[in-house]
């Protein structure tokens, strides 16, 4: 009687506890906002050249305003009559709350400033650095709506501009982002199970695994802990809705297998959980180490998205391995109804020494299964080359960063006022380069300012805009500003600061340039250094991993090229379509490394859900029909994680931001060739053709038989193979 109490009120104990968590986690949701930042300068390190310069910058101004320029452009020439009614415009934007109060002398809005072609009106203001920087930008906006003359349009870009479009962008990242993730996962589950209630206990797991991550990233972000960003803030969605579903499709299987060989459910969990343990909680660990390798980024974007989607996985596994068993205990066979799985419905287990390993499969798997014990050589080779010939793209991806107004993919009035800009003025107003110099080197740097091609002019800080008034000098230096002729944000831009910076290594080897291009800059040389170096950890780390799941060298040297391999493909690919379907100017510098990351983790994380059943089965059969059984029984569940994976990272194509439209596409792309080719026939085909040896140097891999009959390589049907290997009992091409 205690026993059976018991059963009933653990499970629900267990599902009391993650609904408290959710109800903490819930509201959380709509706070993460406050603790966010999109600002690409607090991404880069401290000692990159323009934090230095940005924060002695910060001494010569008393706030952190933020600089908006406002354009107006005309359809026809404005006459120099004209003048005074933009004037009045100026009073008038002038009057918006939230802008920088003026200097003694100086005017909030600076302008009307008439292009040289008399088509165009200028203005600069700052939105003070305890305003809301979109409140303010909407509002001047509206202002130009109401009061420009017929035939013009106006436009508010420059930072402020960019800022505001951006968090616009963001802005559906709660609930769209979420909604759309989580409706595909549903349709994929119901088409799968045709189960009415298994789909919402599996997401009910992902959303509680969710809810209760968001608490304790939000307060590692409050506490200034980690950076949260809106980028990783939907990454962190995305994957432990994906992450917590694979899991659970795999637990799922596990127990649905278990229910028609087991009459109580208690005894069917007890195996199923015995059975997935272990593949799961290696997933899962594989995919934290490789995120907390981002740890080693010199880029605090990155290196806060370690520990953020970390946690996110961390809260996935728990709730799995916890929640899930739990819902499924309470349930029973009723979770799968109307198809409720039957006693002795579970595969024909295959027995004696003879077995092929094909016994009780059925559908496309047995084809599969069948195919690669015929031609696994010929299936190995024919799927590496369709790999290497889809990765020869990968000398295409133009991964050097992009400029910010291609950062948008949406229309933006940011955007679209920076190419009126560029059309009628020096491209860099509202953008200029900083250079912060000793006050003794001032005379010398100037000079190289003023001469370096593709900047327009360039003046000393002053007390005011007086001629003849005394140079500001903070701690020694004095600040050097330069307006760029080009965007501020455009590889020529870029190509003028980096000789401004060599120029000035001669005239002043204190002298530090800074600015939005030179952050920009620093940002990309960073990521790229950052994938250099973090790229080799991962694969280190995910490689011993492997070895100590799977006791082998051999086979986890495999698994690893494959992924690589396939991590080289989806970049190839995606390269493809982004230059030549898609338009797109390039990809941020981040793109890679973070495709990277993602790819393997999970990537692996496929081939560890078939390689620890092959084993599994291996030991009862010997290698070849253990590779053979093993595909078969897991075909369906990884296909199905796999397809719900890629559909969870396409979901991130809804926020119309170019970094993650890019993460999606390859991210998705990836886990579709991971599991469609590289864990259904490369790796499978290629272990198959190698027979025991890939369990090397473990007593399995010393044994042509099922090690724990004995191990015997004497047994009934070996012999040669088509290739000339030692077949293996269950051997038969």
């Amino acid at each position: 009687m205690h026993s059976k109490w018991l059963r009933v009120l653990l499970p629900a104990v267990v599902v009391l506890i993650w609904l408290v968590g959710a109800a903490f986690g819930g509201p959380t949701f709509g706070k993460l906002e406050e603790v966010s930042t999109n600002d690409q300068a607090s991404f880069l390190p401290a000692n990159a050249e323009s934090t230095e310069a940005g924060e002695l910058q910060n001494q010569f101004t008393d706030s952190d305003s933020l600089p908006a320029v406002i354009v107006v452009e005309s359809e026809t020439e404005i006459p120099p009559a004209d003048l005074g009614v933009y004037e009045e415009l100026a009073t008038s934007l002038a009057a918006v709350e939230g802008l920088e109060a003026a200097e003694a002398g100086a005017p909030t809005v600076i302008g009307p400033v008439p292009a040289e072609d008399s088509f165009a009106i200028q203005y600069i203001t700052f939105v003070a650095d305890d305003a809301e920087i979109a409140e303010v930008v909407e509002a001047l906006r509206e202002v130009l709506a109401a009061e420009i003359p017929d035939g013009t349009t106006g436009y508010v870009t420059g930072p402020a501009g960019f800022a505001t479009d951006l968090s616009s962008a963001f802005s559906g990242i709660d609930g769209l982002l979420l909604g759309v993730a989580l409706g595909a996962v549903f349709l994929i589950l119901l088409s799968v199970y045709r189960s009415v209630i298994l789909p919402f206990l599996v997401l009910l797991t992902s959303v509680f695994a969710l809810a209760t991550s968001i608490v304790l990233v939000y307060a590692l972000a409050d506490w200034g802990w980690i950076q949260l960003s809106g980028q990783s803030q939907g990454i962190l969605f995305i994957l432990v809705i994906g992450a917590a579903t694979d899991y659970a499709l795999l637990l799922v299987a596990r127990f649905r297998e278990a229910l028609g060989e087991h009459a109580a459910k208690w005894d069917a969990m007890r195996v199923a959980y015995r059975g997935s343990f272990e593949p799961i909680l290696a997933s899962g660990a594989t995919v934290i180490v490789a995120l907390l390798c981002l740890l080693f980024s010199d880029l605090n974007s990155n290196r806060s998205l370690g520990p953020i989607a970390a946690i996110g996985i961390l809260f996935s596994l728990a709730a799995a391995l916890t929640l899930l068993p739990s819902l499924l205990l309470l349930f029973g066979r009723s979770a799968f109804w109307p198809l409720r799985p039957k006693l002795g419905s579970s595969h024909v287990q295959p027995e004696g020494v003879n077995a092929t390993g094909l016994e009780g499969l059925r559908g496309i798997w047995k084809m599969v299964a069948t195919l690669i014990s015929r031609h696994a050589r010929p299936v190995w080779i024919a799927s590496f080359l369709v790999l290497a010939a889809g990765s020869l793209g990968l000398f295409q991806l133009q991964a050097n960063g992009v400029p910010q107004s291609a950062l948008i993919l949406t229309e933006s009035n940011a955007v679209d006022g920076q190419e009126a800009l560029a059309r009628h003025f020096d491209a860099g107003s509202g953008s200029p380069v900083s250079v912060i110099a000793p006050e003794q080197d001032q005379d010398a740097v100037l000079e190289v300012v003023q001469n370096q091609a593709g900047i327009a002019d360039a003046a000393i800080s002053s007390e005011s805009p007086e001629p003849g008034s005394d140079v500001v000098v903070r701690g020694g230096n004095v600040l050097i500003t330069g307006t760029l002729q080009s965007p501020a944000d455009s590889d020529e831009a870029e190509d003028v600061v980096r000789e401004l910076r060599t120029a000035l290594d001669d005239a002043s080897p204190e002298a530090l340039v800074g600015g939005v291009t030179a952050i920009a800059i620093d940002t990309n040389d960073t990521a790229q250094a950052d994938l250099v170096k973090i790229i080799p950890i991962v694969l280190a780390v995910i490689l011993v991993i492997l070895m100590l799941l799977l006791r082998s060298v051999v086979a986890p040297v495999l698994l690893i090229l494959s992924v690589v391999l396939s991590f080289a493909t989806a970049l190839g690919v995606s390269a493809l379509v982004f230059n030549n379907l898609l338009g797109f100017e390039g990809a941020d510098a981040s793109v890679p490394l973070f495709g990277f990351v993602f790819l393997v983790a999970l990537g692996v994380d496929y081939n560890i859900f078939l390689m620890t059943r092959v084993r599994e089965e291996s030991l009862r059969l010997g290698t070849r029909p253990g590779i053979l059984r093993g595909l078969g029984v897991t075909g369906g569940v990884i296909t199905s994680a796999g397809v719900v994976l890629a559909a969870t990272f396409a979901a991130l194509g809804v926020i119309p931001i170019l970094f993650l439209a890019q993460i999606a596409f390859i991210v998705a792309f990836g886990v579709l060739l991971d599991t469609l080719i590289v864990r259904s026939l490369l790796v499978p085909a290629l272990s198959y053709d190698l027979g025991h040896r890939i369990w090397w140097p473990s007593r399995l891999g010393r044994e042509s038989g099922p090690v724990h009959r004995g191990g015997s390589s004497g047994l009934s049907g070996t012999g040669s193979d088509a290739h000339g290997h030692r077949a293996e009992p269950a051997h038969r091409g």
